[in-house]
């Protein structure tokens, strides 16, 4: 394998190269750097440290220059992004000397990941986004092409979106990494000339800011191109169901533009408007079908009901959003869900080379030349989360248990922390992944959770300290009646659409004293206030998160708790309130013991443009 590992990953110009010679290319790519994985990492881990032999970082650990795995191991640390809040800070404000990386930062992607209720900002560089993004597609659709036959024949019925990007004080762009894919001259180009980018959704549809226009937009786009679609899905379940959600509300409207051939006069976006336009034309066959079937009592099934020739349903199922599965079979007639990627605002880590497997089965292979990867070991358990430490740096002995790519066991848990091309250094991500087999020599990983994370519905990512704070905020409205809370915990309601917060709890109340609704009311609202941006953003502009929920329970119910959890093996000496519960059993023992529930009974605050990645404000 000649020259860098950055070149090696870059993509084939299409003028000189066929899509199935790409595609032949990329799958003995894939089988190459599977079979040499700790070659292909030591060659990542000097490329990057000769790249930034100099920079701030490096220098201020004493690396002074040295490439080799030993001297890096022993000098830089394992850290959190808040070990380099700091640095980061200072790229936000403006300085532009190589403190992470030598090549200059070209944007910030704001990591849904919080830290203290604020958003991460994670650094990238010119470049990166084709080594990183374009190549891991790429793999992503020449294993789909073997796969799933008609994959690039006929259209995807995706439903993406944009945030509206902020500024930092510097004048660096600071977005999600999906922004940014969406609106890079790449995104526009695959379109145009590569099959496997034939979506219903027109780039103005995708790129429209107002997420109603958006949403509408697509939809009736993917409406008017029903026989055409061969696969649906969007990023997270969240987002698909929200938009069969949204079908369910204004399916009269969408069959009455495709009846009559105009478009709502709801949607103003002049380019949204022209893109639509140039596919809506007059079918009242389509929209009395259309009508017909969303008249329907039951909305089971309706995907492929809809888009009969749909094959498969493409969003990420693991981890927390395993627990939208029984949904998407509900309304897609149990149709294949297919999780192709892992990937985070880090970087892009690995892809699923069996994506036709059951959800419960997913493995990512880790490509190898994506960062330098290093595993901690990781003992938690599930079902039950206990209360979790917040990441904190590791002692010598801890980072000494730091295992490379090529080292982890089969079976075993780990933390992943990487190694960056953009200036991370042994960073936790706050992934745990578990080493489900091999694809060659490389390991392949189930994605268990996200460390230290209690609740997640879709962007949104709750933590343990975060939930505290909350609840210590709400208890407030409960001094003027003498009311204390004893215990709580909490959990997802997923049953709902859209999902929802719940917690559960036990009070100490004098039997003579009468707590109105509205005070309970009022505490689930202050919960929701507390929260992070990402959480009320969800519930106030996005709706993609129902009002947050307070069930009490009778006096008494966490101590069944505990004996029961006593009685599965849990240690009396050790034990804690779990400050969340997924195992079904234990929400069973205390959903039977509520007494009366309470709703939010309006949205939080929430504003765009609110900085939520500056924590000096």
């Amino acid at each position: 394998m000649g020259g860098s590992i950055a070149e090696e990953t870059k993509s084939p110009k299409k003028s000189t190269w066929s899509i199935a010679e790409e595609i032949k290319k990329n799958l003995e790519f894939i089988e190459e750097v599977t079979s040499n994985v700790d070659e292909v990492q030591c060659r990542v881990l000097v490329e990057i440290l000769s790249q930034n032999a100099h920079v701030e970082y490096l220098q201020r650990h004493n690396l002074n220059g040295r490439t080799d795995r030993e001297t890096f191991k022993k000098v830089v640390p394992v850290i959190t992004y808040e070990d380099i809040q700091p640095d980061i800070n200072r790229i936000a404000y403006g300085d532009k000397s190589p403190i992470l990386c030598s090549k200059t930062i070209s944007e910030l992607f704001t990591s849904s990941g919080t830290s203290g209720g604020v958003s991460k900002l994670i650094p990238t560089v010119e470049g990166e986004f084709e080594r990183r993004s374009v190549q891991i597609q790429n793999l992503v659709m020449s294993v789909m092409s073997q796969v799933a036959p008609d994959f690039g024949k006929d259209k995807g019925m995706y439903f993406m979106f944009i945030k509206s990007e902020e500024k930092t004080p510097g004048g660096l762009p600071a977005r999600f990494v999906s922004t940014s894919i969406y609106t890079s001259p790449h995104f526009n180009y695959s379109r145009l000339h590569h099959p496997h980018f034939n979506y219903t959704s027109p780039t103005a549809t995708i790129l429209c800011l107002d997420s109603y226009q958006s949403m509408y937009s697509q939809m009736l786009c993917g409406l008017c191109q029903n026989q055409e679609v061969l696969r649906v899905g969007s990023l997270f379940p969240s987002g698909f169901i929200s938009a069969i959600r949204f079908l369910e509300k204004h399916w009269s409207l969408l069959c009455n533009d495709i009846r009559t051939g105009t478009l709502n006069t709801k949607i103003t976006n002049p380019s949204v408007r022209e893109a639509v336009m140039e596919i809506l034309k007059p079918d009242p066959k389509l929209a009395n079908f259309i009508e017909a079937e969303c008249s329907k009592d039951s909305w089971q099934g309706i995907v492929t009901r809809l888009w009969p020739n749909t094959k498969y349903v493409e969003t990420i199922v693991t981890g927390f959003m395993s627990q939208y599965i029984p949904t998407l079979d509900y309304y897609s007639n149990s149709l294949p869900l297919v999780s192709t990627m892992y990937a985070s605002s880090e970087c892009h880590f690995g892809i699923n080379l069996n994506p036709f497997c059951q959800p419960t089965d997913v493995s990512y292979t880790l490509i190898p030349t994506m960062c330098y990867f290093e595993f901690l070991p990781y003992h938690g358990n599930s079902g039950v989360i206990d209360s979790i430490s917040m990441p904190k740096l590791l002692n010598e002995k801890e980072q000494q248990q730091l295992v490379d790519l090529a080292d982890v066991k089969i079976g075993q848990e780990y933390e992943l922390v990487v190694t960056t091309y953009s200036g991370l250094y042994r960073y936790r991500v706050g992934d745990v992944l578990r080493v489900a087999g091999y694809k060659n020599n490389a390991p392949q990983f189930n994605f268990l959770c996200r460390e230290n994370v209690i609740l997640s519905i879709g962007a949104d990512y709750t933590n343990e300290v975060e939930l505290q704070n909350a609840v210590k905020n709400a208890v407030g409205n409960l001094m003027p009646f003498d009311a204390h809370l004893s215990q709580y915990t909490s959990y997802v309601d997923f049953t709902t659409i859209p999902s929802h917060y719940v917690l559960f709890w036990e009070l100490s109340v004098n039997d003579s004293t009468s707590i109105p609704p509205s005070v309970f009311e009022a505490c689930c609202l202050t919960i929701e206030e507390s929260l992070n941006y990402y959480y009320r953003e969800g519930r106030a502009s996005e709706k993609s998160i129902g009002p947050l929920e307070i069930r009490v329970v009778e006096t008494g119910t966490f101590d069944k708790l505990m004996d029961y959890r006593i009685s599965l093996g849990a240690s009396m000496n050790q034990y804690k309130t779990p400050p969340c519960v997924k195992y079904a059993p234990f929400v069973e023992l205390l959903n039977s013991r509520v007494v009366s529930s309470y709703f939010s009974p309006m949205c939080p605050k929430w504003a765009p443009g609110y900085k939520k990645w500056d924590n000096t404000t």
